[in-house]
Parts: structure tokens; sequence; C-alpha cells
């Protein structure tokens, strides 16, 4: 194997896409998108009166509002074979979207699992992360660092004109190959993986906690059960929806940076962009983080089949 870096993988042809991709990711979008809207609509008005833990929950909701700006985009770019129509300004504009509401959706559930720890494992003792005020200052922190990165990856990317197509966010831009490699290797750690890592931890202690809580009190059994349904969705919306896309992502910048395979490329590039698919679930799974979450929201979604069915 080559030390190396170099472009010799530049020779490798990018792949056409299959046409399921885009269309699972429409039929996702779609249905991430009613699933949000109405999600959005309940705490804004039907909720009249907040908690720290539903302010952290409206700002994940946000983030996943953010990709329906750049869904419609990639979907049309992944039917047309991997070429981008729409120019450079909105692949970079469609890039700051795209990492706003991946990195926005993992900071915001690393931050839920942290209140849900501390309101429940350490309810006895003060802290900050229980104070509205602490957490709306914290959800502030988070986007500026999301803006941040995005307008990184703004000012940073461009499209190539690659195989005679526009390509846009893509492995073959040999061009870009040392700026995806370390990107990739810089965001790895403080984005995700510290991010993971905090909420498996904090799931964990929670998890031995509930455990050994007595549940004779119908309170007790409600907290219980409502803990482990939050526990499970958060660790799945890992699992599913983020960790497949990173891992494909950094086999994918390093294969090219060191020119190992084209075959093992195209696999690797095939996953990648499947993987994008479950990302983007996160938008139909987070619901079901408010509805276990609190009472009222539950409540409310309830009535929303009731409430077309009257408006027809």
């Amino acid at each position: 194997m080559n030390n190396t870096p170099s472009v010799n993988v530049t020779y490798c042809h990018s792949q056409v896409l299959h046409p399921f991709i885009p269309t699972l990711l429409t039929i996702i979008f779609v249905f991430g998108f009613i699933l949000n809207t109405a999600s959005l609509w309940i705490f804004w008005f039907h909720i009249k009166k907040w908690s720290s833990g539903m302010v952290l929950q409206f700002n994940l909701a946000l983030t996943d509002a953010i990709i329906t700006l750049a869904a419609p985009m990639m979907i049309t770019y992944f039917f047309l074979g991997n070429h981008w129509p729409f120019g450079n300004f909105l692949c970079q504009l469609n890039v700051f979207f795209m990492s706003t509401h991946l990195y926005g959706s993992i900071y915001f559930l690393a931050l839920i699992s942290i209140h849900r720890y501390v309101a429940i494992v350490r309810h006895h003792k003060k802290s900050r992360f229980k104070r509205k005020s602490f957490i709306i200052n914290i959800c502030v922190a988070g986007w500026l660092i999301l803006f941040f990165q995005g307008f990184v990856f703004f000012f940073s990317l461009r499209t190539t004109v690659v195989d005679n197509t526009i390509k846009c966010l893509n492995i073959h831009q040999s061009d870009m190959v040392h700026l995806f490699f370390y990107w990739n290797m810089l965001y790895l750690f403080p984005s995700f993986l510290l991010p993971f890592a905090i909420s498996l931890t904090c799931y964990v202690r929670l998890v031995f906690f509930v455990s050994k809580m007595t549940s004779n009190s119908l309170r007790g059994q409600v907290m219980r059960t409502r803990s482990i349904q939050i526990i499970t969705v958060s660790l799945v919306i890992f699992a599913i929806c983020f960790l497949p896309i990173h891992i494909s992502r950094t086999l994918g910048v390093i294969i090219k940076y060191f020119s190992i395979s084209c075959n093992l490329l195209h696999k690797v590039e095939t996953s990648y962009y499947i993987s994008w698919v479950f990302t983007s679930a996160n938008c139909c799974l987070d619901p079901l983080l408010y509805i276990f979450s609190t009472e009222m929201f539950y409540k409310s979604f309830t009535k929303i089949p009731s409430c077309i069915k009257w408006a027809k």
C-alpha cells in the first residue's frame, strides 16, 4: 500500500446511483416533513409553558426542519445520476444546510441525554441544566457553533466537473481530496464520537438508575417506562442514522486519500449514499422522543387525526 497521498484514484469513475436510493429518500423526506411539521406546530401552538427539556426538543425539531431546504436538491441530484444542475452557490448552500442538520441533530440529542440524566438521576441536586435560562443560552451557543461549521463548509467547497458531470460534495472531486480527508478527521471526534460517548454514558447510568427504582407508584412506573423508551429511541437514532454515515465517509476519504482501490472505493461510495437515507430517517424518529418525553405533546399528537377529520 502506498503510504503517501496520491491522486491516482482520480481515474476511478463515479458511479450512477440505483434509482431505489433517491426514491426511498423521497419517501422518507415526505414522511419526515409531515411528522416534523406536526411537531413544530404542536410545540408552537399547543404547548404554552415550556420546560427546559422541551426547549431542547424544540431546537432538535428546528434542525430537522433545515433538511427540508436541502432534501429536494439532493434528491434531484441523485435522480440525475449525481449531476448537480443548480450551480456553485446552491451547492455551497446545500452543504451548509446538510451540515447544520446533521451536527445539529447530534449535538441536541447529546444535550437531551445530559438533561435527562440530570433531571432523573441527580434530581435532588442543584444543576444549571435544570434552569431554562441556562438551556436557552446553551442552545444559542450550539447554533453559533453550527453556523460556524456550516460557513466553513460553505466557503471551502465548490462544484467540480468529473466524468462530464458536475459534482457537489462528491468523493471523486480529486482537487479536494486533501480537504475532505482533513475535514473528516478534524470533525469526527468533537462532532460525533464525543457527543455519542456522552449520550451513551448518560443513558447507561440512567438505565442502572431506573432499573433500581421501585415502581410501586404510578408515577414511578411512568417515569421508568418513559426513560427506557427515550433511551431506546436515542440510541437507535445514533446507531442507525449517524454511525453508518460517519463510518462510510471515513473509509471513503481514507481510500481516496491513499489511492487504495477503485473497486473498494465504489463499494464504500454506494454504502455512503445508502447511509444518507438512514441519516434522513432521523426526522421520522425524533418525534418519538417528543411523544415519550412529554405527556402534553403526546396528547396533542394523538388529536391530529381527529382534527384533520373534523377539518374535512
